[in-house]
């Protein structure tokens, strides 16, 4: 056998892919959503609260550039099984988007009068304009897609910045809402509302923070001259979702 012929044997063998990033995700949630929150609302400690936090959000950021990176320089055994399974990624994201909307409806529809006692007036000025930030966002992630198809990396790496730009502001105003929220003593434990209104919006926003995360991923190297189309057509998916969901928990957390 020659040394081509054996290269491309090898190349063709059967062999087994593993890779710590899913665990390093799934650690990094399970730090960053129930011990943070199970530290701060059940057992009342800031410390334990930080740490959780902490190490959930490294954990995250990790798993995710493990991922970038294996996307963009491995070869995968299945051929554009990354776009097969993010619609399945999405459509269980979708269910648990809908679990806390139905706890909400469950609350909202069970009492006589609303929004509860303690509530402050909410400015629906904020999430009009965090409406047309993520809208915006959406074209210009699409835009960024064209020129990347297109071979305009220069212009998809603009237009991915602006992006991220975009998404980093529509977070800002969020951290912006719940600064003043708390300063009027509207915190998570207030009432009813304030608890599925932070959960809500506290859960979008995480998905937010995912995206940028992943769209960052996708830069660095991109200015480097790497990219993989599907992982940007999979990032730009999971941002439409994003976006689309957002129209949801401002309808009806602050319109309804």
């Amino acid at each position: 056998m020659t040394t081509d012929a054996h290269a491309s044997a090898h190349a063709h063998a059967h062999h087994w892919e593993w890779s710590w990033a899913p665990m390093a995700v799934v650690a990094g949630t399970f730090f960053l959503l129930p011990i943070t929150f199970a530290a701060f609302f059940v057992y009342d400690n800031s410390m334990a609260t930080a740490i959780a936090g902490g190490l959930g959000v490294v954990l995250v950021l990790a798993g995710v550039a493990k991922w970038v990176d294996e996307g963009l320089t491995q070869v995968p055994l299945i051929a554009n099984v990354s776009t097969i399974g993010l619609p399945i990624f999405i459509v269980s994201e979708i269910f648990i988007f809908l679990s806390l909307f139905a706890s909400y409806w469950m609350m909202r529809l069970g009492v006589t009068s609303w929004p509860p006692e303690g509530t402050p007036e909410i400015s629906k000025i904020i999430p009009l304009v965090m409406t047309v930030i993520l809208v915006t966002s959406s074209f210009t992630i699409h835009i960024g897609e064209e020129k990347l198809e297109h071979g305009d990396r220069s212009g998809f790496n603009k237009w991915l910045i602006i992006t991220i730009v975009l998404g980093t502001l529509f977070l800002g105003l969020s951290m912006y809402e719940y600064n003043h929220l708390i300063h009027l003593d509207f915190v998570p434990s207030t009432n009813i509302y304030s608890t599925a209104f932070y959960s809500i919006t506290g859960f979008h926003a995480s998905h937010v923070f995912i995206g940028l995360a992943v769209f960052i991923a996708v830069l660095i190297p991109s200015l480097g001259g790497r990219t993989n189309k599907a992982f940007v057509t999979c990032a730009s998916v999971y941002w439409h979702f994003v976006d689309i969901i957002w129209f949801f928990v401002a309808s009806q957390l602050y319109f309804w």
